[in-house]
């Protein structure tokens, strides 16, 4: 929302991602933007335990391929939550609805079938100076925010899983 600053939290709130893997998944188009989310999601994932050599990162090209990035870290490594950055800028054609409704729904199918963390990263902005605005600017930086989520929803699934095993409390 335009009236709340993104990289502003409660950091007691968020549990330690010291035994986390997270996976990131990197879009080069509109990369000025992507980039800064990357860092600002990077740095948040460290302060808060992530170890550097947890934190793996890939490029796909566009948008539109961050769904199978974020499959083939769920298939192919031992991550515990994926992060999914990228930006999408409205044009004047209908470009934008297409790539914002199928990433948006192949995001939410991939958390379904994995049972795993697939945190939705992406910009979808009306201009550029929207973008830069979430991306370090005025509005923050959405890469804390989607690093944040991707910690506590980590949390979330272990204590679950442990819950499933008969291993959880509740105090």
């Amino acid at each position: 929302m335009a009236t709340k600053n993104l990289s502003d939290y409660d950091i007691n709130s968020v549990p330690s991602g010291q035994d986390m893997k997270i996976g990131i998944v990197l879009s080069d188009w509109n990369n000025d933007i992507t980039e800064l989310l990357l860092e600002g999601a990077y740095k948040t994932l460290i302060k808060h335990g992530v170890l550097p050599d947890n934190i793996l990162i890939k490029h796909v090209p566009g948008t539109f391929e961050l769904t199978l990035g974020a499959q083939l870290f769920a298939e192919y490594t031992d991550v515990d939550g994926i992060i999914c950055i990228g930006c999408v800028i409205k044009g004047e054609t209908s470009h934008f609805e297409y790539i914002c409704q199928s990433i948006t729904q192949g995001l939410t199918q991939l958390n379904i079938d994995y049972s795993m963390p697939v945190v939705f990263g992406v910009l979808t902005t009306n201009t550029l100076e929207q973008a830069k605005d979430r991306a370090g600017g005025k509005h923050g930086n959405k890469g804390f925010e989607v690093a944040v989520t991707a910690l506590k929803m980590v949390t979330l699934v272990n204590e679950m899983e442990d819950f499933d095993d008969g291993n959880y409390y509740l105090n």
